[in-house]
């Protein structure tokens, strides 16, 4: 009898953990689809202008420079590292592939001898690095849906302090969406900006004003537009893999649910079968 109480208890438990697991399973595919959207819409945007600077950067002639396409003419050993997490768990191996990605890229930089300035965005990376003794300089939180003016605050706070010469690079860590089905943890180098690859057509283009200026304008935009991206794909990331860990949680309470009817079935039969023999012998006792 106290089994048959004990496996009815456990199977109205997981019966509710079931339900909440597939209302957050529900969330997590309404905050996917509106964050797909949102990236997808600032994608051509963030293409667009990077080749826009290969081919302007082209026109100009090789001998083009800028602040931000080249280190500090004194180097000062010491480089920035912005870990991009979420807020909150249940989102499969999300912050454990960011963070690892992310432990793998201050370790890199210090046995070549560099000193790392560590910022965060998302309580799962301060609590990660708090854990691991390790100093966080700045925090940020832009929750689910990073704003434009946030991030570009951010941009130009990085940019000024590069060309500053505070720091030798900045490099961020974050997931990059690829599909549904494939998401990278990924240490891209924000500043200094890659050396643009021209198009070919690039040389008939006349500019007015020069393409030199107008590459001075671009270029802290570009900068702006890919941390902007950043942060899209961190965001679109951490929902679809809330979406997949919730509907494998959902998953795997249902089929529990089964085992535990099972026995409880089972268990209740037993129970019966042995109340009939019961009954059968006291009777046979009887006659």
């Amino acid at each position: 009898m106290a089994q048959i109480r004990e496996l009815k208890k456990r199977m109205v438990a997981v019966r509710t953990i079931q339900r909440i697991t597939k209302t957050m399973q529900m969330i997590a595919t309404a905050k996917f689809t509106a964050a797909l959207t949102r990236a997808k819409a600032t994608r051509p945007y963030t293409d667009r202008i990077r080749g826009l600077v290969g081919e302007v950067s082209g026109a100009s002639g090789s001998d083009f420079s800028h602040p931000l396409m080249a280190s500090p003419s004194t180097p000062v050993n010491r480089e920035l590292v912005l870990v991009i997490t979420s807020d909150r768990g249940l989102c499969g191996a999300y912050n454990g592939n960011v963070l690892r990605k992310g432990s793998q890229t201050v370790k890199a930089l210090k046995v070549a001898g560099k000193e790392v300035v560590l910022e965060t965005a998302g309580k799962k990376a301060v609590a990660y690095f708090r854990f691991a003794k390790i100093d966080i300089a700045e925090r940020h939180t832009f929750g689910d849906k990073p704003q434009f003016a946030q991030v570009e605050a951010l941009a130009n706070r990085l940019i000024s302090e590069f060309t500053d010469g505070k720091f030798d690079a900045v490099h961020v860590v974050y997931m990059r969406f690829i599909s549904n089905a494939r998401q990278v943890a990924e240490s891209m180098q924000l500043l200094p900006l890659a050396a643009p690859q021209a198009s070919g057509s690039s040389s008939n283009y006349e500019f007015s004003p020069s393409g030199a200026e107008i590459l001075s304008d671009l270029l802290p935009k570009s900068v702006v537009v890919s941390l902007f991206q950043a942060f899209n794909d961190a965001a679109v990331s951490e929902h679809v893999m809330r979406m997949v860990s919730m509907k494998s949680a959902t998953d795997n309470a249902a089929g529990l649910v089964r085992t535990i009817r099972r026995n409880y079935n089972r268990a209740r039969q037993a129970r019966i079968t042995t109340e009939l023999t019961e009954i059968v012998a006291g009777a046979a006792a009887l006659e």
